[in-house]
């Protein structure tokens, strides 16, 4: 059975559910049952307790949407990326096909910004995101140093576009600037913080990605080159000329990228880098600081 054939007006949601569950565990999605719930919530616009509460209701007019939701998430798309939106560090934000959809394994760079820098939490502090994307970590970072002001540079516009819709919408205007460039090109001053989720997957890796990252993530934000290296390689002694005495800098990397990445870091002059695992246990960021 389609889903356009099972779902109607008067299709009650718990029917709705269970059409969903069927399609999503053929169609070999992860969890099934948790996305059918999640994706019957988004496009109906009921909250998932009240899909348990009320099951028994029917989607009315939104069975249309329900449909179209579920169509292309069996299709592979990611659910974030239907709805326009993304939870990260507690905001919502938006994201378009142009940007990288943020995961919560890159908030480990701003876990990890709260323990070193939590005596410095009052101050001025100057922060760079280097590939700023959709803003997230620019966002989550100055949600949490409240004096602190922000750039975030990304050589796609349309990347830029986004970050800068979030910051209004996050109310940092005041404190953030978007800029587009390539890397730390153009930029003058010092900084107490950079920050980078930069494109880290080997260009021949790129085909065997998930059909999620593969097909609906840009290309420009998941290639990292041969090795999957090239922009740390950009990344480490442009930001040590860039940083304050004492200042860090925190990357994410890939699988197996951690001891290169920290040779790299190495090189350009940094003291203390320090691999740091994500909540799976996998290693996830890299740190690392200039010398005083």
């Amino acid at each position: 059975m389609t889903i356009g054939a099972a779902l109607r007006a008067s299709t009650r949601r718990a029917e709705a559910l269970a059409c969903l569950v069927d399609t999503f565990e053929a169609c070999g999605i992860e969890d099934p049952k948790r996305e059918a719930g999640m994706t019957l919530s988004a496009a109906s616009g009921v909250s998932p307790l009240a899909l348990i509460v009320a099951p028994q209701e029917p989607l009315g007019s939104a069975a249309g949407k329900v449909e179209e939701f579920a169509a292309r998430r069996a299709a592979g798309e990611p659910l974030s990326r239907i709805v326009g939106k993304r939870e990260f560090w507690g905001l919502t934000l938006t994201i378009s096909p142009q940007v990288l959809d943020p995961r919560p394994e890159t908030e480990t760079i701003v876990e990890t910004s709260l323990r070193l820098l939590r005596d410095r939490r009052k101050e001025p502090l100057r922060i760079l995101d280097l590939g700023v994307g959709s803003g997230a970590l620019i966002c989550a970072l100055l949600s949490e140093f409240v004096h602190a002001r922000g750039v975030g540079v990304d050589v796609s516009a349309a990347a830029a576009n986004v970050a800068r819709s979030n910051i209004e919408a996050c109310g940092l205007t005041e404190r953030a600037e978007i800029r587009l460039g390539d890397w730390t090109r153009g930029l003058g001053g010092r900084f107490d913080l950079i920050v980078s989720n930069p494109p880290y997957i080997r260009s021949g890796d790129l085909p065997g990605l998930p059909r999620e990252v593969r097909d609906f993530d840009p290309q420009i934000a998941l290639n990292g080159g041969r090795d999957g290296l090239a922009a740390y390689r950009r990344i480490a002694p442009e930001a040590h000329s860039l940083l304050c005495a004492g200042g860090w800098l925190m990357v994410e990397i890939g699988a197996s990228q951690a001891a290169d990445v920290v040779a790299i870091v190495g090189r350009c002059g940094f003291v203390d880098a320090t691999i740091l695992k994500d909540l799976a246990g996998r290693d996830r960021v890299v740190i690392g600081r200039r010398a005083a």
